[in-house]
């Protein structure tokens, strides 16, 4: 893929990306910090590949700050995330917020990296919060991504000029 355009979430495009998301995540209910999310209704910017979704990334806004939701591309290291990332950063830019924060899961190693190579840096942690999380929704599984037990929620940010 040489050309890729982000294209933003509207009514028109809602219910593929619905689909999308439960295809992704097995759900359309995200649980962070304990609080449940309808990705439903998130707002967010995608890629395509003629009729098909390669990547997505969704947020949503409070006070002065975008908290990013879920990021998914099915073609690794072809730069779709980054791309949607910058959309992102843009887009918080250009609302004048002053950063953006994500939540992301001990196990997830490739998202630690990932969003430390684009400046974002570890904010909080969140001990057992994703433990916490398995009593309100029980298909998360106990071991995640590498064999790494599934337990703690990191909070990352990147504050904007």
């Amino acid at each position: 893929m040489t050309i890729m355009n982000c294209e933003r979430i509207n009514d028109w495009n809602r219910n593929q990306i619905n689909e999308f998301i439960r295809q992704q995540w097995y759900t359309t209910t995200m649980i962070i910090r304990g609080k449940e999310i309808d990705m439903t209704k998130t707002e967010g910017f995608y890629v395509r590949e003629g009729e098909n979704i390669v990547g997505l990334i969704t947020y949503i806004v409070y006070s002065s700050v975008l908290e990013i939701l879920s990021l998914d591309s099915l073609r690794e290291n072809q730069g779709i995330g980054t791309k949607l990332v910058e959309t992102v950063i843009e887009e918080a830019k250009d609302r004048k917020l002053q950063k953006i924060v994500l939540i992301t899961t001990n196990d997830n190693i490739n998202a630690i990296r990932f969003y430390q190579k684009r400046g974002f840096d570890m904010a909080n942690l969140f001990r057992d919060a994703v433990t916490a999380a398995r009593k309100k929704k029980s298909e998360i599984p106990l071991i995640g991504e590498n064999s790494i037990p599934l337990r703690h929620e990191i909070e990352f940010e990147l504050v904007l000029d």
